[in-house]
């Protein structure tokens, strides 16, 4: 009898101590699964992971309360899904470390107007021929211009095609701002700034001593000079020197002129007072 009192109240306890602790159990709250900070932005706004050991696709995502296919497509280089440990993988976009930035007035937005075409601009080409006595391709100061000379000047467009004659009695100087056309040039105004070809012809009798044809490239606001020279040939040399050249004037040669004058006057009043004496003897009447 005492037996089966004993063992009814043990059994009681242990039922009581166990409804206790299960009591005890449930009143505790319910563990939940922290997440890990997700890590700060870099620069250029991008979340990065670095992988640890045991990691995958299915961890890394619970971690940060991400899908796997959206983890799949930020990070298209994985292959079958293997984390590497120590690897960086992207988490997503994000704004820049460093707080957010401080917002002030908001910047005049600038009128942006089209930049107008320039126009085109104009120049000024002078031509050359000059009389290059020695033949050293170069103008010295006694060279003057040879006149009757042909320049041409046209433009690869076609548009341009102008004509002149070579100017006589410049000669090079040294005196400060003459203008080209006092050297002898043949000046155009007003030509279009491009590219030309000049060419000059020298008159009959004369051979070039340097390239009588250039292209060149006349740039807006510019005056441009260009020389081309020529030689007197053989033939003309040898009927220049047939003719004389008119003589200076010389004292001696008025002295001398004087003189013939003065013979001269006295040779006809001399030949008219030999009329005048054979006329008187003819006439005179017979005693």
């Amino acid at each position: 009898m005492n037996k089966r009192i004993l063992t009814a109240a043990f059994i009681i306890g242990l039922v009581l101590i166990l409804s206790a602790q299960n009591n005890h159990i449930l009143a505790a709250p319910q563990a939940q699964y922290t997440y890990p900070p997700t890590p700060t932005p870099g620069p250029d706004g991008r979340i990065m992971y670095i992988a640890q050991e045991n990691d995958s696709v299915w961890v890394i995502a619970a971690k940060y309360g991400i899908s796997m296919d959206e983890f799949r497509k930020l990070n298209p280089l994985m292959i079958n899904d293997i984390i590497i440990p120590g690897q960086a993988y992207l988490l997503g976009y994000a704004g820049p470390s460093g707080g957010a930035p401080t917002i002030g007035p908001a910047p005049t937005q600038a009128v942006v107007t089209p930049s107008p075409t320039s126009s085109p601009g104009w120049g000024i080409l002078c031509v050359l021929l000059y009389n290059d006595i020695n033949g050293d391709s170069m103008r010295q100061e006694t060279e003057a211009s040879i006149p009757g000379g042909e320049i041409s000047v046209s433009n690869r467009q076609g548009t341009v095609s102008l004509t002149a004659e070579t100017l006589s009695g410049g000669v090079a100087t040294n005196i400060v701002d003459s203008t080209p056309q006092e050297r002898g040039y043949t000046c155009f105004d007003q030509l279009l700034q491009g590219d030309y070809l000049i060419s000059v012809a020298a008159p009959e009798g004369y051979n070039r001593t340097t390239v009588l044809n250039q292209t060149l490239k006349l740039e807006a606001g510019q005056t441009t000079q260009l020389a081309f020279g020529a030689q007197v040939n053989s033939v003309l040399a040898a009927e220049t020197a047939l003719i004389p050249e008119s003589p200076g004037k010389s004292p001696l040669m008025g002295i001398l002129g004087g003189i013939l004058l003065v013979a001269g006057i006295g040779l006809g009043i001399y030949a008219t007072l030999l009329r005048r004496a054979g006329g008187s003897t003819t006439s005179s009447p017979k005693p």
